[in-house]
């Protein structure tokens, strides 16, 4: 045998033994590989209504993505999971539903409820608005499930989160708010595990 093959022989197993070690040393930790990190440390964020006069501006959000997005571009249908706009004098938001838009997407209203106590996203899907305005209100935490996104392993998912009104400027059609979105497929929780 030459000198190249027997090294080529060996090296096999020795980087199946250092993935091994690595292996077993993770586990012996408690560290699971495979599990997801993520902080419920909420971002801030800030959409405008469908009702101003520019054109193109970002009305719509995409929870999963954690973006603002202009609604109005083609490329847009399928990316976002709520959208503001101006109905009646006041600000709402719109699942996609309401604009004749097939999605998965959904919105949950959860009034008087402090943001630190929804833990979890409602099991009852009758709680969720797919297609009808849900006004924006002070004071009021909304749930989030966002369209159908690509999750690992060819998975298909649906991501869950919670949003919270900061400012609620009617006038300029502008709302700000918090937000935290769960990265684990399917999931409810809008916690990170222990």
């Amino acid at each position: 045998m030459t000198k190249h093959l027997v090294h080529e022989r060996w090296k096999a197993p020795r980087v199946t033994a250092a993935l091994a070690a690595l292996t077993i040393s993770l586990t012996a930790c408690g560290d699971d590989p495979f599990a997801f990190r993520w902080s419920d440390a909420p971002d801030t964020a800030q959409i405008y209504s469908l009702a101003r006069p520019e054109l193109n501006i970002e009305s719509g959000f995409s929870f999963a993505d954690g973006r603002a997005i202009a609604i109005e571009l083609p490329s847009a249908t399928g990316f976002w999971d709520a959208a503001l706009d101006t109905q009646g004098g006041s600000l709402v938001l719109l699942p996609p539903g309401a604009l004749g838009i097939t999605s998965r997407a959904r919105i949950a209203v959860l009034p008087a409820t402090a943001y630190g106590d929804v833990v979890e996203a409602p099991a009852d899907t009758l709680l969720y608005e797919a297609d009808d305005p849900v006004p924006v209100v002070a004071g009021t935490i909304y749930v989030i499930r966002t369209n159908l996104r690509p999750g690992s392993f060819n998975s298909t998912c649906s991501y869950y989160g919670k949003m919270e009104p900061l400012v609620i400027d009617v006038p300029n059609g502008i709302l700000t708010f918090r937000y935290i979105t769960s990265p684990i497929c399917n999931s409810r929780d809008l916690i990170p595990p222990e």
